[in-house]
This record gives structure tokens, C-alpha cells and sequence, in this order.
């Protein structure tokens, strides 16, 4: 999607030659990423050639999906994966003009240059006073993978119970306002009574902390007695083993992610599902929000229209300093963070 630019293109005044900073994957991360695991380096970026622009990153996102993808999908010494909030500071395509807001995929970068056919503008009508970084989270993938995994994978509906574990974080907030949103009543666990007082605030009807809890079969039970119809799994582990036997009969589950897991050296053996997906005609599946490409834009023009009538609230952990990229990386991944842990160049 084009960010096209007011009017006509002024002259061309080239910028003059630009160095950008990275963080590069230096080794595969074994248990839990270490800052030893990444470098910064330095890159020279070339001239542009036409139809190319030049961007610096304003906002970076750290997620939790970084972590089993570096495994997949990158090679030592590549630049690490990610997504940024950048500014055009140099054009040479007319179709962007420079000063315009745009989402890319470009990595750990500080600055790098696009064709423009990888750039996404954000969502029309975005108001000036609301912060451009909210398009790396609850107005961006983050609040789309709850908004898909919620209404299609859970096709939750008004009335029911859902579930949500890692509430307080980026996906798992959004979660459970837009059940609230969708007349349910909406159940949350978070890692510390900070994150369970934030959920109570945006509208939890119960919330709990499961590193306090005596039993969590317990907690769940006693947060709804009668069961739960939907499960919006972002834990795995333990947690997801206990709440499948809590489901109601026809529950869903949409697993997310299992962030319990990812850091496992020795893979966890865990109890089986059969018994109660079967006795209960349990559905459980598992998405990626990428499956949802072709409708991104409703989605976050909903998204965009609920923040702004005050339905959707949002809450950013923010990092300053790119040099800093790795601590918010390892913070988010230890649950430091409340909300959507970004990182402000």
C-alpha cells in the first residue's frame, strides 16, 4: 500500500551519504538469548537510484516471535528480524513524499533504503495526536492477531467466557477488550500484581497472578466455575495443559504462541489432549496472523476506530536508545514488559 505524498514532488535535494547502525544475530541463541549474542555494526548506505527512498527508523519493535523465527529463518551474522516505524528523510520515487509515516520490515536498522513496495502506510485518517508506535502494536500485527485469532480462529460470541494467558502484554490486552468489546466476560493471567491491577483497569471481570497462585487449576475454577468457551492461548506449557481440562463442551482454543517454551534447551514433555478434546468436542488450532494479509486494512481501520472512541486502550513499554535493542528484546522475553514493549531510536 502506497503513502502517497501531498501535491507535487519537490526537486530532488540528495541527502548527504548515510551510515547506518545494525544489530546483527552473531550467534544462534541457546536457552535464553544473551546481549553476547548480537553486534552492532555499521554500514554505509550507497546513493539513491530512482524509484528508491531513503528511511530512518523512528520506533523498532521487539516480539516475542523473534525468538523461534531467528532459528528458522535467519543464518548467523544476518541483520535480526523485525519491524519498524520509519520516516522517509530522502525520495526519489513519486510516490512517497518525504516527512510520511510508513511500516516496514527492515530489521534492527537505523536507517535503509526501500523500492516502496515493502512499505505499508499507516491505516487513513490516522489522527496527529496519537503516537505513530501504536502502528507496531495494538494498531498494527500485534492487535490484528488478536482481532483475527478472536473473531475467526475462536469465533468467539457475545455471552461466552474467554480465556487469555500473557494478558498484559501486547497481544493478550487486546484480547481481552475486544471480548469485552464483543459482550463476554473475559478472564486473564499476568506474571506480576501490577500487570493483574492493569487488567482489572481495562476491564478485566477477573484477573490473577499465576506465579502467586497456590494451584492454577484452582485459580481458573474459581474465576469461572462453570468453565471457559473460548482460550486464547499465547503461554503453552503447563498453563495450556491445565486450562484444557477447564473447557466447556464445544470450547475453541486458538493457539498463538508458547512463549513457556521457546527458550527451552530440552524440549518440556507434556500431558496429551486427546481425553479431553475428544469428551468435550473441543476445537483447537493454530494461526498466523499473515493468513489474514488480504484483510489487514479493515482490520486496523477497526482497530484505529476503537483506540480512537476510547474503547481500546493501549499501553507501551518504551525503550530508549537503538543501542538498547537487545535488553528490550531479553526484558520483553523475561515479561518486563506492560503492554508493547518498542524501542525509540
Amino acid at each position: 500500500m502506497h503513502a502517497l505524498g501531498p501535491g507535487k514532488m519537490p526537486e530532488h535535494t540528495p541527502v548527504a551519504m548515510v551510515t547506518a547502525k545494525v544489530w546483527v544475530l552473531k550467534k544462534h541463541f541457546e536457552g535464553f538469548p544473551k546481549t553476547s549474542d548480537f553486534d552492532l555494526k555499521k554500514i554505509e548506505l550507497p546513493n539513491l537510484k530512482d524509484g528508491e527512498l531513503l528511511l530512518e527508523s523512528v520506533f523498532l519493535s521487539v516480539d516475542p516471535y523473534m525468538r523461534p523465527y531467528s532459528r528458522t529463518v535467519m543464518k548467523e551474522g544476518d541483520v535480526m528480524i523485525g519491524t519498524q516505524v520509519a520516516r522517509i528523510v530522502d525520495s526519489k520515487n513519486p510516490a512517497f513524499a518525504v516527512g510520511i509515516f510508513v511500516v516496514a520490515k527492515s530489521g534492527w536498522r537505523t536507517h535503509f533504503i526501500s523500492d516502496g513496495k515493502d512499505l505499508q502506510a499507516l491505516p487513513s485518517g490516522w489522527p496527529e495526536s496519537l503516537p505513530v508506535s501504536l502502528a507496531l502494536g495494538t494498531i498494527g500485527m500485534p492487535g490484528l492477531t488478536a482481532y483475527f485469532g478472536l473473531l475467526e480462529v475462536c469465533k468467539m460470541k457475545p455471552g461466552e467466557t474467554v480465556l487469555v494467558n500473557a494478558a498484559a502484554g501486547a497481544v493478550g490486552s487486546v484480547v481481552g477488550q475486544l471480548a469485552k468489546i464483543g459482550g463476554c466476560k473475559v478472564v486473564g493471567c499476568a506474571g506480576s500484581d501490577e500487570k493483574v491491577a492493569y487488567l482489572k483497569k481495562i476491564g478485566f471481570d477477573e484477573a490473577f497472578n499465576y506465579k502467586t497462585v497456590k494451584s492454577l487449576d484452582e485459580a481458573l475454577r474459581k474465576a469461572s466455575p462453570d468453565g471457559y468457551d473460548c482460550f486464547f492461548d499465547n503461554v503453552g506449557g503447563e498453563f495450556a495443559s491445565v486450562a484444557i481440562n477447564q473447557m466447556k463442551k464445544y470450547g475453541r482454543i486458538a493457539v498463538c504462541g508458547a512463549i513457556s517454551q521457546y527458550n527451552d534447551s530440552v524440549p518440556q514433555k507434556g500431558p496429551y489432549v486427546q481425553m479431553p478434546m475428544i469428551f468435550k468436542e473441543l476445537r483447537m488450532e493454530g494461526f498466523l496472523v499473515t493468513s489474514w494479509n488480504n484483510c489487514w486494512e479493515e482490520g486496523l481501520k477497526t482497530l484505529l476506530k476503537w483506540v480512537m472512541e476510547g474503547k481500546l486502550k493501549c499501553h507501551e513499554q518504551v525503550t530508549e536508545g537503538f543501542e538498547n535493542m537487545p535488553a528490550a528484546f531479553i526484558g520483553m522475553l523475561k515479561g518486563e514488559n506492560l503492554g508493547k514493549a518498542v524501542v525509540k531510536v
